[in-house]
């Protein structure tokens, strides 16, 4: 059997998903630090303008290093509102906005403590929309040694110095702002979700 490790991430990039569909299970990581600036608490969408990364507001820990499993979402600014606004302005226009809307708002109308529970309720409506059915599971503890069968993309996937992955290549997709910006890789799933709908899993 083939295990994937996985930091967790807010509505993940075609690249996290695609270990989703083709590994014979899953586990993300949640006794790992926080990190600022990785795809734990964000998000890349295509916009008119180009991308724009939307970054869920987590509560400052007391002590330098906090486990991913304790981080607490902040309610500053009122994310969800600004979040769903940006993807209904920027995929308003796609072929399956609508079509997705009210499946996935209620996910930014409900509060959620803390940033991993609600990743993942959000992953887990995300594969129910893609009609994938993963065996992910949370770990039990931190995980420092890989067993046989197991690879580790914990590091490998993220918006910032990301390592090589063989096994993903990015195959282009109609995108909506194509004509403008040009195909736009490794974006957020719903990017390809609202550009191809029920096809999107062809591209996992």
């Amino acid at each position: 059997m083939t295990t994937a490790l996985l930091s967790s991430a807010y509505c993940a990039p075609v690249q996290w998903f695609q270990k989703l569909n083709r590994y014979d299970a899953v586990v993300v990581e949640q006794y790992d630090n926080f990190l600022k600036q990785t795809y734990r608490n964000r998000c890349i969408i295509a916009t008119a303008n180009g991308t724009q990364a939307l970054t869920i507001p987590v509560e400052k820990s007391e002590t330098e290093k906090c486990l991913m499993r304790d981080i607490r979402i902040s309610d500053h600014g009122n994310w969800r509102r600004l979040h769903w606004n940006a993807f209904a302005t920027a995929y308003g226009d796609s072929p399956f906005f609508d079509y997705y809307a009210d499946d996935l708002r209620p996910l930014y109308e409900k509060h959620y403590a803390f940033l991993f529970d609600f990743n993942m309720q959000m992953t887990i409506k995300l594969c129910e929309l893609l009609d994938i059915t993963p065996n992910i599971s949370a770990s039990k503890e931190y995980v420092k040694e890989m067993e046989s069968g197991t690879d580790d993309f914990r590091e490998v996937i993220r918006p910032k110095h990301p390592q090589p992955d063989v096994a993903f290549t990015a195959k282009p997709y109609y995108q909506v702002y194509a004509q403008r910006h040009g195909f736009i890789p490794n974006l957020s799933i719903l990017d390809l979700l609202f550009n191809m709908g029920n096809e999107a899993v062809f591209w996992l």
